[in-house]
């Protein structure tokens, strides 16, 4: 029987399963238009991000009460979802932001 996923493993899957079926986008602008729209349910920013990402999206979705979630290293993040470095992922579907909260937060204990 294969042992469960680590928490930083189970919460970059998660983020994966977003990403390829449409329930989260990598990117400052898409995050920042869900934003905008009321669309985004939770912004995972990567430990490195820039503070242009943070001024950007991190600092209008605190504002707004949208949970925000501290990822690995853009190049980390990037590397999972088969892209360039990543330090921005908006997720706009609750269940999903949920699992990757729970993720998270079992990551940090």
């Amino acid at each position: 029987m294969a042992a469960p996923p680590q928490p930083l493993e189970a919460m970059l899957g998660l983020i994966g399963l977003g990403v390829r079926g449409g329930l989260a986008l990598p990117g400052v602008e898409v995050t920042c238009a869900w934003g905008r729209q009321g669309k985004c349910t939770a912004v995972i920013v990567a430990a490195d991000a820039s503070r242009r990402a943070t001024n950007k999206v991190v600092v209008p979705a605190r504002r707004a009460g949208v949970p925000v979630i501290t990822g690995p290293d853009a190049e980390t993040l990037g590397a999972r979802l088969g892209r360039p470095p990543v330090m921005v992922v908006g997720v706009r579907d609750r269940s999903l932001a949920a699992g990757i909260i729970a993720a998270a937060a079992r990551a940090t204990d």
